[in-house]
């Protein structure tokens, strides 16, 4: 059983080497891209939204007695 599980570890480790190596370099251009975006798009609606919680907040605490 422990040889069976073992083979087919080394198996799906070299084969997951193979595709690594094939596609690193466009990979890794094509996911820093994506994270980029997905960290302006973050920025901005936490932007967006820290200026309406902050008015929302400002307005709660100026109706406080």
């Amino acid at each position: 059983m422990r040889c069976c599980i073992r083979t087919l570890m080394k198996k799906t480790h070299r084969r997951f080497l193979r595709r690594l190596k094939k596609h690193s370099g466009q990979s890794l251009v094509e996911y820093s891209l994506i994270l980029a975006l997905i960290a302006v798009v973050a920025i901005m609606v936490l932007k967006g939204l820290g200026k309406k919680v902050n008015n929302t907040l400002s307005s709660v605490n100026a109706n406080l007695p």
